[in-house]
């Protein structure tokens, strides 16, 4: 097999892409294409009841208008099919089975409101550490349970540390049992987890690097374990900086003139997004318009910063 670069982007089509999803979209497609590599576009649709019909289209639409074309995946097909992760439950359910083989899973019965109990342990990342509740139920009690509701399903982490080095962040470590804890690989609705999710499709679709959010760098231990559990290739990672207001809050869909909708109608061309987008990333020394292609030149993840990028994104545009 070609020892060829194979990215992705996986957004989740629940509404317009957001500046924080273009950035991603674009540091994707420049490390993938600047080293000779292609893109695979993956629908992460999990939650079907967030994923409006016609969401889909056009993302692909604003994808082609921002000039960053795929090679394989949406509409598009491809060999490593299906696209949309709600078609792709019989994979989960193969990894699922390997998991419950080697004794890794346990049912959850805990409910959000003892997930989030006061006396929770809350990680800096806002998501809470899972107790082990439910580690050592007997049968007995699992059976008693599950006649009252349906149980999540976890997977038990070891002790020890995992680490990586990211691309973009550095060298990263993590503490696995008593940083990130047991966590689902199903929900009680029998909803998959984006974690195993994640770990499946990038392996069935051959994905050698992932460009996210730095939000996303604390779960990618966990996915390495998974990983080596499911006897799968590793990628290698690359976690952005994340897009914030002045105030330090997260860019979101909810920020409608942000959106690709408003910034489409604003603008007649994506060059001035991206040249934007690149020069708050640390591709460029001014903010001047600049095509996707043309910023395939002289890309490099050394040039990348590693924090955050904080700014009134509204002035910014204003001025472009």
């Amino acid at each position: 097999m070609e020892n060829r670069v194979i990215g992705r982007f996986a957004p989740t089509p629940s509404g317009r892409m957001h500046l924080g999803n273009v950035l991603c979209a674009l540091l994707a497609w420049l490390s993938a294409r600047s080293s000779g590599g292609k893109i695979v576009l993956r629908l992460e649709d999990l939650d079907t009841h967030r994923c409006p019909p016609g969401a889909a289209g056009q993302l692909e639409d604003d994808l082609l208008w921002l000039g960053l074309p795929w090679d394989e995946g949406g509409s598009l097909g491809g060999p490593h099919g299906p696209y949309f992760q709600s078609q792709c439950t019989s994979y989960y359910e193969e990894a699922l089975h390997t998991l419950q083989q080697q004794g890794l899973l346990y049912p959850c019965f805990c409910t959000r409101a003892e997930l989030h109990a006061a006396d929770a342990p809350h990680l800096s990342d806002g998501r809470v550490l899972y107790s082990g509740k439910c580690r050592h139920l007997s049968a007995e009690e699992i059976a008693e349970k599950a006649n009252v509701h349906p149980p999540a399903i976890r997977l038990r982490v070891p002790d020890g540390r995992i680490a990586f080095l990211d691309r973009c962040q550095g060298l990263y470590t993590q503490d696995l049992a008593r940083e990130f804890g047991d966590f689902l690989v199903r929900r009680s609705d029998g909803v998959f987890a984006y974690q195993l999710a994640v770990v499946v499709d990038d392996a069935r679709m051959g994905v050698t690097e992932v460009v996210r959010g730095r939000d996303l760098l604390s779960s990618t231990p966990a996915q390495l374990y998974l990983m080596r559990m499911l006897h799968l290739p590793a990628p290698r990672y690359a976690h952005i900086p994340l897009l914030l207001a002045p105030d330090g809050r997260r860019l979101s869909k909810r920020d409608g003139d942000l959106s690709l909708e408003a910034l489409r109608a604003r603008f007649r061309s994506p060059e001035p997004i991206l040249g934007l987008l690149a020069y708050l990333c640390g591709l460029q020394e001014k903010p001047k318009p600049k095509s996707a292609q043309a910023l395939l030149e002289g890309f490099s993840w050394e040039k990348v910063r590693r924090e955050d990028i904080r700014a009134d994104f509204p002035r910014l545009l204003k001025k472009l």
